[in-house]
């Protein structure tokens, strides 16, 4: 695996690095949850457009990232739109997601985009290629609220995902079972062994909580923790989530 560098974070490299969400209504409401993640151990901010009223509106968003690229200075901004058929808080045409992703790369101020692997894949192959004219990186995502499919199923999509040209594949999927959980980290094992980029695992929930800990020894190069509201169900604070993520780190390098 070939570790990926962005600003002065290297992702692939040592204990998973902690991605905390921005969100909001109203541009003051983004702003104001965006200081919020200067008082906590947060490496990368993930500004979720989808709850933005104007998310839709380029020229809205364009302005919103400008003041987050203010009040966040050198830290990494991974920008999201997550389709309410991905669990998100607005639906999108695949035009508008289409454009509103090619509008955020040409103007360069965010540094990575998620784009949803279910928009298919000529959108997926669009996004991508626009992103890398930019300079700005891919996140190639897909998640399952409802179920967490074999590791192997998660694995070859994964592979699909890599294959597909994203710098960072992610998978996130709902567990059921303990042995949900087992499935979810077999497959980021088996993708840590084989794949030559960074990638991103998450499974959900109180259920899934040790996947959001584990992955400097089963492969995730981030993790998702929370300043103040979470964005996905299962997050936990910044705080203890650093706390944990260098305990293990200390005891697999002692």
């Amino acid at each position: 695996m070939t570790p990926l560098k962005i600003r002065g974070l290297t992702l692939g490299e040592g204990r998973p690095k902690i991605c905390v969400p921005v969100m909001g209504r109203t541009s003051d409401e983004i702003c104001s949850s965006a200081r919020a993640l200067l008082s906590v151990p947060a490496e990368l901010a993930e500004w979720r457009a989808d709850w933005y009223k104007e998310g839709l509106n380029p020229d809205c968003v364009r302005q919103v990232l400008t003041e987050l690229r203010e009040i966040l200075k050198e830290m990494p901004i991974l920008f999201t739109f997550r389709t309410a058929s991905e669990g998100g808080e607005q639906p999108a045409a695949p035009d508008q997601y289409i454009a509103l992703n090619r509008s955020v790369c040409a103007d360069r101020l965010a540094d990575l985009i998620d784009i949803e692997y279910s928009m298919g894949t000529s959108a997926v192959s669009e996004l991508i290629q626009a992103a890398r004219q930019a300079g700005v990186r891919t996140v190639l995502s897909s998640h399952d609220f409802r179920r967490t499919p074999p590791a192997q199923e998660i694995l070859s999509r994964l592979q699909v995902m890599e294959r597909a040209g994203a710098d960072l594949p992610k998978v996130a999927v709902m567990p059921q079972s303990q042995q949900d959980v087992m499935e979810l980290l077999q497959a980021s094992l088996s993708m840590k062994q084989s794949s030559q980029v960074p990638f991103i695992t998450v499974s959900m929930a109180q259920t899934g909580v040790i996947s959001r800990l584990a992955g400097e020894f089963f492969g995730s190069a981030f993790t998702f923790g929370t300043a103040a509201g979470a964005s996905a169900p299962g997050q936990i604070s910044a705080r203890d989530l650093k706390q944990a993520l260098e305990a293990i780190h200390n005891g697999l390098t002692y």
